[in-house]
């Protein structure tokens, strides 16, 4: 299946012109979602169904990250109706989406898989948890970041484990959650280029774990500026140490999809490595000097 066709597919089942028009969604999982639909098309047990479970997963990962959008801090009390009327489509955004995944499990007769994400889904709540409680009380440190965040991405997708066998069943959580942190990885380095986003980024973890008390202290106290809270990442050279940190996980990655015993699989899931190693190549100069 192409990756357009598979994105369409799952689109279809989420489009609703109440949330279209006034409702911010998350970014679309897509490459785990095209890599869970290559593994399961490499099972003759669940090849079948592999459009149909790439579907579930999509509407599953996309309820819970729209939940995650809405904003129950005191900004979002300062806004009013507006923002109140917002943060509610958020809530029955992600509510229609996880109505959709258990219709289409019931009709497909795939009880047991409903069990197995809602399982999932409670767990994922319960990292949730954990991750917010010791961010709130300033006891994260960057590489638990990394991993509840990767966490987050991967959990899901293991609720799949079942149906595949041998080596790939053994193989696929791994695979998943080095995909996952990748993904994590990726996003940290974008968020450098997007001041507004820096809060609580990893920069920000690494800095209260690594950096100086001044420097600590200025962290805490710099959340509402961007453009200083930019320069202490800088110099703590952020953009570099995350992207050592792409390298060796999209090494690690590598190194774990060799295993998998399919030389067809290996050479289908090669194009989702792409957007790691596209933010790993050195910018040209020209357009370092036209930037």
């Amino acid at each position: 299946m192409t990756r357009n066709h598979l994105v369409q597919m799952a689109h279809a089942y989420m489009e609703y012109d109440m949330i279209e028009l006034h409702t911010e969604l998350p970014e679309f999982p897509e490459g785990r979602i095209r890599l869970l639909h290559a593994v399961l098309a490499s099972q003759p047990a669940s090849a079948g169904l592999r459009d149909m479970l790439s579907v579930v997963a999509s509407l599953v990962q996309m309820g819970l990250d729209t939940h995650d959008l809405v904003d129950n801090g005191r900004a979002a009390e300062r806004g009013g109706l507006l923002a109140m009327r917002a943060r509610q489509l958020k809530v029955l955004a992600g509510d229609y989406f996880s109505g959709r995944f258990y219709y289409l499990l019931s009709q497909a007769g795939q009880i047991e898989m409903v069990r197995r994400l809602g399982d999932a889904i409670c767990e994922l709540n319960r990292v949730k948890v954990v991750l917010y409680s010791k961010m709130k009380q300033m006891k994260l440190n960057a590489e638990e970041y990394l991993l509840h965040g990767a966490e987050l991405r991967s959990g899901l997708f293991k609720s799949f484990t079942h149906l595949m066998t041998g080596l790939y069943e053994r193989t696929w959580p791994d695979v998943v959650d080095r995909f996952a942190r990748c993904e994590v990885l990726l996003q940290e380095l974008l968020r450098i280029e997007a001041p507004s986003r820096l809060n609580e980024s990893w920069g920000v973890w690494h800095i209260l774990q690594e950096g100086a008390e001044e420097d600590r202290l200025a962290v805490q106290e710099l959340q509402g500026d961007p453009k200083k809270l930019r320069q202490l990442l800088d110099k703590y050279g952020v953009a570099e140490k995350l992207s050592a940190l792409l390298r060796q996980a999209v090494a690690g990655l590598q190194a774990q999809l060799q295993k998998l015993p399919s030389d067809k699989l290996i050479k289908d899931v090669q194009p989702l490595m792409e957007p790691f190693l596209q933010a790993l190549r050195p910018v040209p100069a020209a357009m370092t000097e036209l930037g």
